[in-house]
């Protein structure tokens, strides 16, 4: 079955980098888009940033324009989601999205100073 296995997070102070990782098993990872959400406290779940299959990136959240950075390693079957310039507003769990409604468990992103 498909599993989703999330990893990086931590605290960070503002302005701060983060590097996150989703390694992906049970499906032919090189063929399916994958996704980045966020959820922070008392707030839905919102897509952060999509990428495709061949490794561009789809689509990305307005606010994370020119600092998040979401990349993948069909060979490694590892999707990355590198965070520059973090603000107290991107603390959430961090959740990676694969095919159909297959979701990892989440890392825990904290920005404070």
């Amino acid at each position: 079955q498909v599993q989703l296995a999330e990893s990086g997070g931590g605290l960070v102070q503002p302005g701060g980098s983060l590097r996150l990782s989703c390694v992906a098993s049970g499906f032919t990872f090189s063929s399916y888009a994958m996704s980045w959400y966020r959820q922070a406290p008392g707030k839905e779940r919102e897509w952060v940033e999509v990428i495709g299959y061949t490794g561009a990136s789809i689509r990305y959240l307005d606010s994370v324009k020119g600092r998040f950075t979401i990349s993948r390693d069909n060979t490694k079957n590892t999707m990355y989601l590198q965070m520059n310039s973090l603000k107290v507003d991107d603390t959430a769990v961090y959740y990676c999205k694969g095919p159909g409604d297959s979701w990892g468990q989440g890392t825990q992103v904290t920005v404070s100073s």
